[in-house]
């Protein structure tokens, strides 16, 4: 496990794909344990590197991941066999804002997709959130851009700098859910499925 974990590191570093910084994937890993989270969806799969870590903490912890890049999709299946996952890793290939889930409930979502659209996957997959789930969201600070988006000169990362930054305010904002920040690694919130009982 190990080695494949260094190996994924290293394709990623080669092939300049976004993986999780080690410090967040530690921090989701303990927080699935010390909650005894059993089930969980991603949201962008990348090579597989986070959904491998996040159900090796446990034995009956089961991911579904979604990835929408065919090359991406290819290399997590590969690295899901490598480490004889395939029973405890679904990996589906589609765009997360065009999957219809029905009858499922997960324990944790993790958001680490396309930053633009962190709301929308919010909104759509909340849904599907047990009763205290939580939802986890990556790259909160974005490289330290967030904050300060008006000093950006480039247009394009202006404008995703600011969804994030709106992302953030809506997690505030938001009744549904009591959500914490917390500074690690590129800055990670985590949202709590507040009791409607209560």
């Amino acid at each position: 496990m190990k080695e494949l974990i260094l190996e994924m590191e290293e394709y990623a570093s080669e092939h300049n794909v976004p993986i999780i910084e080690k410090d967040s994937i530690k921090f989701i890993m303990k927080y699935i344990k010390t909650n005894n989270i059993k089930n969980i969806l991603e949201i962008g799969s990348a090579i597989g590197y986070s959904s491998i870590l996040m159900a090796s903490v446990d034995k009956d912890v089961m991911v579904t991941t979604i990835e929408r890049d065919n090359t991406r999709y290819m290399e997590c299946l590969k690295n899901v066999k490598k480490c004889n996952f395939e029973g405890k890793i679904n990996v589906v290939f589609q765009d997360a804002l065009e999957v219809n889930l029905t009858n499922v409930k997960y324990d944790m979502i993790f958001i680490d997709a396309a930053k633009g659209q962190y709301m929308k996957f919010f909104e759509k997959f909340k849904y599907f959130l047990n009763d205290n789930g939580v939802i986890i969201t990556d790259n909160l600070k974005f490289h330290g851009h967030v904050g300060k988006s008006k000093n950006i000169e480039s247009k394009n990362l202006r404008g995703l700098v600011e969804k994030i930054e709106n992302y953030i305010e809506f997690l505030k904002d938001n009744k549904e859910f009591e959500t914490n920040f917390y500074d690690v690694g590129d800055g990670i919130s985590v949202s709590v499925k507040k009791d409607e009982k209560k």
